[in-house]
């Protein structure tokens, strides 16, 4: 039997809503019917560049703060982006952003960081703006069920 794939999630969550969104995203990518794929989660944080390095595909979650990334996503990846930088070319990835407002400054910060790592984007980054919908919760585990049966399939 083949080694299983590794996909890690890394998202800041610190709300009811955002951990929801969080969860949902793990769900997805931990559906019974995906086998071949261990799904780690972590809060900002708690990653590092060992964790991306051990990785074969990631998913960012972050929240809108101040037309901008996280704090907490943005130390990600100051700590992590020289350790990655010329050992992580070609990493599929996908995000979502919990916006209060359009999130085109917190879609800009998080493609301008990893155009610079060569990160591969292999989704449409998933917005989920404005007031909160219960629809954000099966967009974000249809994100996570999606790059983790690609992973498994062998596409990404």
């Amino acid at each position: 039997m083949p080694e299983a794939k590794r996909l890690l999630i890394v998202a800041h969550a610190p709300s009811p809503n955002t951990l929801t969104l969080r969860n949902a995203v793990a769900d997805g990518a931990r559906h019974p019917e995906i086998e071949q794929v261990d799904v780690t989660v972590l809060a900002p944080l708690d990653a590092g560049p060992q964790d991306v390095l051990a990785c074969d595909a990631i998913i960012l979650g972050t929240t809108e703060n101040l037309g901008y990334m996280s704090g907490a996503l943005k130390d990600f990846f100051d700590r992590s982006y020289y350790p990655c930088l010329e050992k992580t070319q070609g990493l599929p990835f996908a995000f979502y952003i919990r916006a209060g407002h359009d999130g085109t400054g917190t879609r800009r910060a998080i493609e301008s960081i990893t155009t610079g790592l060569r990160w591969r984007l292999v989704h449409e980054p998933l917005v989920c703006r404005g007031e909160y919908h219960a629809e954000f919760e099966e967009q974000c585990r249809e994100l996570g069920m999606y790059v983790a049966a690609s992973l498994e399939a062998g596409l990404l």
